[in-house]
């Protein structure tokens, strides 16, 4: 199909940068990946992956971990496991 519109959209420059990194690395232009984005809504019926809020517990913890409270700092990996395994 020959394209012939032209979609405008305002990203933050480090966005872009990282993306179109990772997408030269699959030798896929970032024109194509919105297009191949796009054809997946319509294959789809809406957004391709999922969308929610965060329950009450997940918003818990993710204000847990931001304010540091009750989280737990290991030095290394084996010093995480013991832990997990204690």
């Amino acid at each position: 199909m020959p394209k012939s519109t032209t979609i405008q959209a305002r990203i933050d420059p480090e966005t872009k940068k990282a993306a179109s990194q990772i997408l030269r690395g699959l030798h896929i232009s970032l024109s194509e990946a919105i297009g191949m984005y796009l054809r997946q809504i319509i294959f789809h019926g809406g957004i391709p992956f999922d969308l929610r809020l965060p329950n009450k517990e997940t918003v818990r913890a993710l204000n847990e971990a931001a304010t540091g409270v009750r989280v737990k700092k290991f030095d290394s990996v084996d010093e995480l496991f013991e832990d997990l395994n204690s």
